[in-house]
């Protein structure tokens, strides 16, 4: 006797709209209360459906957090930027490719990055250790775009290893977009253009002003 299970198409798809609901009701929640503010009663409430049903489908509140966070902790262009840093010879244009990069990771992900966890950071330790992950991640990407400034042999003589990743991670951190976008409302365009060139300023040999890239003075915060 066969004593596999069957599993019906539509009720698989009934399962993954009732799962997509939920995720989907838990970030209109998490983003207009606050993480906190909000509990798995909340959820099912605004999914309608029961409470197990959440757990069921969703998991815990963390859980579902977590689940939301992932596109951003696998967003591709962190790979795509790394890989053109590699490939570039120009260490200005190594600057200008990693501030494009986490530009759109986080512009991407603004609601998330900076609508429920600089808002209202999460307390749980679970969600605490994939952001560290995160942040891990962040700094290894950039100490990468550091490496590459010192092979290519551009950097200003007072500025090592060490100090090309703090440059870096002061200009292109999560903190610099979440201060100047969030917290002072630039652009991000204009905060892109203003912090590559303070980077550029801050970390590299000069060389002839290149008339391809607008004046981040002139840039409009609007």
């Amino acid at each position: 006797m066969n004593s596999r299970k069957y599993h019906s198409p539509s009720r698989l798809d009934s399962a993954a709209r009732t799962r997509e609901t939920i995720l989907g009701s838990a970030y209109a929640l998490f983003l207009d209360r606050g993480y906190s503010g909000v509990t798995i009663g909340d959820i099912a409430k605004a999914a309608n459906v029961a409470v197990p049903t959440v757990y069921s489908s969703a998991g815990s509140k963390s859980g579902i957090l977590l689940t939301l966070l992932e596109p951003a902790l696998t967003d591709p262009a962190v790979a795509e930027c790394l890989a053109a840093v590699e490939a570039s010879g120009d260490p200005y244009e190594v600057v200008r490719l990693t501030a494009d990069g986490t530009r759109r990771t986080h512009e991407r992900h603004w609601d998330l990055v900076y609508g429920i966890f600089y808002r209202d950071p999460p307390g749980e330790a679970t969600v605490k250790a994939v952001l560290d992950r995160g942040k891990d991640d962040f700094v290894q990407a950039l100490t990468r775009v550091a490496e590459r400034l010192v092979t290519l042999g551009s950097l200003r003589p007072e500025v090592d290893m060490a100090y090309a990743l703090d440059v870096l991670w002061f200009y292109f951190g999560p903190h610099a977009w979440t201060t100047l976008v969030g917290q002072r409302g630039w652009t991000f365009d204009r905060a892109e253009t203003w912090a590559t060139r303070a980077a550029e300023h801050a970390l590299l040999l000069p060389r002839t002003a290149d008339p391809a890239q607008p004046d981040a003075d002139g840039a409009d915060p609007s």
